[in-house]
């Protein structure tokens, strides 16, 4: 039977981790199905999805022993069975700039969470804004809005706090 895992990793950044990462999951006999990795205040950050058979999971967990050794902090948690998405509504972006303060991320969840609105990925990100050096916050966001929820009225509910946040905001349906 074919197992799931999600993979997670970090550590001090340098040259050829992904690469020690992967060889581990082939070395195991896995697969590396998704992955989500990247450098997060000087660190090298990290999921996978990996799919093997269950009788390599005792090999998989010795090939990650070996990565802490190299100085990487790796935790693994069973997924399940192999993805299945059960999208009923429509998939949406959000991007969201606008001077940086604290509790944006808060707010904007909040009332997606309030909408039944699921958050299926999200980025962020600080850099100074290049005219005035000030600090601008960056966010986009893949949603998974149910059928039920009316995009106007998300959009609507976003927009209220969009001012009180002085962020802009541009919600669009994937295509």
């Amino acid at each position: 039977m074919q197992i799931s895992l999600i993979v997670s990793v970090i550590g001090s950044d340098r040259p050829g981790l992904v690469e020690q990462l992967s060889a581990a999951v082939t070395e195991a006999g896995g697969n590396w199905e998704g992955s989500r990795l990247g450098r997060l205040g000087g660190q090298f950050t990290g999921m996978v999805q990996v799919v093997l058979p269950e009788a390599q999971l005792p090999a998989l967990k010795n090939q990650l022993a070996t990565l802490e050794e190299a100085g990487l902090k790796v935790t693994s948690v069973y997924s399940g069975e192999q993805d299945t998405e059960t999208n009923d509504g429509t998939t949406i972006m959000l991007e969201v700039v606008g001077q940086d303060r604290s509790g944006i991320v808060s707010t904007i969840s909040k009332v997606l969470a309030d909408q039944g609105v699921n958050v299926i990925e999200l980025a962020t990100d600080c850099r100074n804004a290049p005219m005035s050096g000030e600090r601008l916050f960056h966010t986009t966001a893949k949603l998974d809005m149910p059928a039920f929820v009316d995009l106007s009225d998300l959009r609507h509910s976003i927009e209220e706090i969009a001012t009180d946040l002085m962020v802009e905001l541009d919600l669009k349906t994937e295509s």
